[in-house]
């Protein structure tokens, strides 16, 4: 019998568990997992695989009932892997090292969270106000952001993951909507790939990065033609190499973006810079010339959209109709494939949680471990990102002088 990779975590995890399961650990963690109440996030942070790696490392894992409900798992699965599982989110906090999440705090949440605590979750800083920050530094907790993690390679590992299957789903999303429909934001009723004596849509991606090379590898993959615009001709170019010159590029001046605007079926739009709020690259005088029935997917509207148009949506209302073109501007698209997204974060989020532990605690970790001081934006009561504090009008220190300072 063929077993499919997903059907087991064994399989899935067996490299990355045989290589975990030999560390050393030099402090036991109290490890919160909650479950999601943010508006249809279906993800969990960690996995039943993943609490069987940590567990078996000697660390202490809560997890809330039903926290892995909407991925496909089960309490029973996180039981026999080694976790205790509590009825509310608030028992996740009690007494817990470091909490790990999928959205960013609640309100409520963040009347749990307790001193010296470990927050890692995503920010989505196109949602987040001065509040939010100021609560959390009155906690003197360190928060850890999935958007800023960034390791000695520059890569943005957890990002990465995120942003490939936005990608391929973006796609999807994309030629379900152009199809015929009897509602206000009915399609063309066009298909991607065309057929013979039929041209194909023509798909405009905005941003050369991981999220529009993934979304080009799937259109392509349908048949459309494909154009990409950056004003990163590096990034253009390694686009280009990277699928074989089958997509045509060009700079993304106002001249390119309103012609390839008149022509194209779908947008999308995945044009940010890591770690802060995107930038409008459309404008809605833009979104007018494009043709009715066309189809905006803003992928990065967690960011703040790239788009005037756009206005985040939700997966139980996801769409919404301007100008005659359709906008799907849901933030966590990678929930709509909550159980890939799931295995997705564990296997960044793990590694991580077992460093902390390796390491003693955080504050030795951040010392040595350059991804997490990266993705760290709060720290012993202090904002130590330049660009929140700038965006937020909040005083800002250095993360290497505070953990230097304290050791």
């Amino acid at each position: 019998m063929q077993i499919h990779p997903l059907d087991t975590e064994e399989i899935g995890l067996k490299t990355l568990e045989k290589h975990l399961i030999r560390t050393h650990t030099q402090k036991q963690l109290h490890v919160g997992i909650p479950k999601e109440h943010s508006v249809d996030e279906g993800r969990v942070s960690i996995s039943p695989g993943g609490v069987r790696i940590l567990s078996a490392n000697g660390h202490k894992i809560r997890v809330e009932r039903g926290a892995g409900a909407d991925a496909k798992f089960t309490d029973q699965e996180y039981s026999e892997a080694g976790a205790e599982i509590v009825e509310s989110t608030e028992s996740t906090f009690d007494q817990a090292d470091i909490i790990v999440k999928v959205a960013p705090l609640t309100p409520e949440e963040m009347t749990w969270v307790q001193g010296n605590q470990t927050i890692i979750s995503a920010l989505h800083l196109g949602s987040q106000e001065e509040a939010f920050f100021t609560n959390i530094l009155k906690k003197s907790a360190t928060g850890i952001a999935y958007e800023f993690i960034k390791g000695a390679d520059s890569e943005f590992p957890l990002v990465r993951m995120m942003h490939e299957i936005t990608g391929s789903m973006a796609v999807q999303i994309a030629a379900h909507y152009l199809e015929t429909s009897d509602t206000k934001e009915g399609g063309q009723g066009i298909m991607l790939g065309g057929i013979s004596g039929v041209p194909p849509a023509t798909v405009a991606i905005l941003g050369a990065g991981i999220t529009a090379e993934y979304a080009a590898r799937t259109a392509l993959g349908y048949g459309a033609q494909v154009f990409v615009m950056d004003n990163d001709l590096a990034a253009l170019r390694r686009l280009e190499n990277a699928l074989d010159r089958r997509i045509i590029t060009a700079v993304a001046n106002e001249q390119y973006l309103r012609n390839a605007l008149k022509f194209a079926d779908v947008l999308i739009g995945s044009a940010f810079q890591e770690g802060e709020k995107s930038s409008v690259w459309i404008s809605e005088e833009m979104v007018q010339t494009m043709k009715t029935g066309s189809v905006i997917v803003d992928t990065v509207i967690d960011q703040g959209g790239c788009i005037e148009t756009s206005r985040p949506t939700t997966h139980s209302k996801p769409t919404y109709s301007q100008h005659g073109v359709t906008h799907y501007c849901v933030p966590n698209i990678p929930s709509k494939v909550a159980r890939t997204g799931t295995y997705a974060l564990n296997n960044v989020l793990v590694p991580y949680v077992m460093a902390i532990g390796e390491n003693g605690g955080i504050q030795e970790c951040l010392w040595r471990n350059t991804a997490l001081r990266n993705g760290t934006y709060t720290y012993r009561g202090h904002l130590t990102k330049p660009s929140l504090g700038k965006a937020f009008g909040l005083p800002v220190r250095e993360i290497e002088l505070l953990i230097a300072s304290q050791i």
